[in-house]
């Protein structure tokens, strides 16, 4: 079995870490994990990812994006800095990563920052239009502001709602769009039962796996970081929740995974 995380932090794993690339990559490919996207949450990680990247073009591809979360710090000038990137990147940038909304923060919901986020959002669809690349979205309790975003910005490649917690009904409209569901860490929660009846629901064609490493620790893990390999603990989890084989659940996951944000 291949898997692809469609969703990580690679370089702030490395950071927090310590450990050498070389060490990471070895360490998701013993478990399988064939291919990695790193996404972005700032203007100035945008080299650091490119040069992660080169080091392993087979291994990992990136995205490049100005994250919700990070609202304050972005400024106009990043857009341009970001459409500069796109315009100039490799083939190995295979995503506008990370982009979206952001509402579980009461200090970035002001009318200025939210008008803000909103703002950065919409440049980056329209830039995701511009250079045909999917979009890897994220969406804290902003599943329908984000709903009506995208409904309004048709794209031509879609892309993913990542991390997602919610319902049934809230997933599907992003599927009926075209969109896919990140598959990550929730599932591993029994707790979490309103997002494991989800997963359990919806089209196997419309999900792929993500760990969003080094956050969203898996369950038995909380307290440390988390890491593409454990990308596993997450497909154990999905498999005990479908009615599918896991060779079956594997290969359709890893082809959903490399039409969207392979080459």
């Amino acid at each position: 079995m291949l898997f692809f995380d469609t969703h990580t932090h690679f370089d702030y794993l490395q950071q927090f870490t310590g450990e050498p690339i070389s060490q990471l990559v070895e360490n998701a490919k013993q478990a399988g994990v064939e291919k990695m996207l790193i996404v972005a949450v700032l203007a100035r990680d945008f080299k650091t990812i490119q040069k992660m990247t080169a080091l392993y073009p087979q291994h990992l591809y990136y995205g490049l994006g100005l994250h919700p979360l990070y609202i304050k710090e972005h400024s106009q000038a990043d857009l341009l800095i970001l459409e500069q990137a796109l315009a100039q990147a490799d083939d190995n940038a295979t995503a506008v990563a990370e982009i979206g909304l952001e509402r579980a923060i009461p200090d970035l919901l002001t009318d200025e920052l939210w008008q803000k986020q909103c703002h950065f959002f919409e440049c980056q669809l329209y830039l995701a239009r511009q250079f045909a690349l999917p979009v890897n979205i994220h969406s804290r309790k902003s599943h329908d502001q984000v709903f009506r975003f995208l409904k309004r910005i048709s794209l031509p490649k879609y892309g993913v709602i990542h991390g997602f917690a919610g319902s049934y009904e809230q997933a599907k409209r992003f599927v009926d769009l075209g969109y896919k569901i990140g598959v990550g860490g929730t599932i591993t929660y029994q707790r979490a039962n309103k997002t494991r009846q989800a997963i359990a629901k919806l089209p196997l064609d419309a999900l792929v796996l993500e760990t969003d490493s080094p956050d969203m620790p898996v369950f038995g893990f909380q307290g440390q970081p988390n890491r593409p390999e454990r990308i596993m603990n997450t497909f154990e989890a999905l498999c005990e929740l479908r009615g599918e084989s896991a060779d079956s659940i594997a290969e359709i996951i890893w082809h959903n995974s490399n039409e969207l944000f392979g080459r």
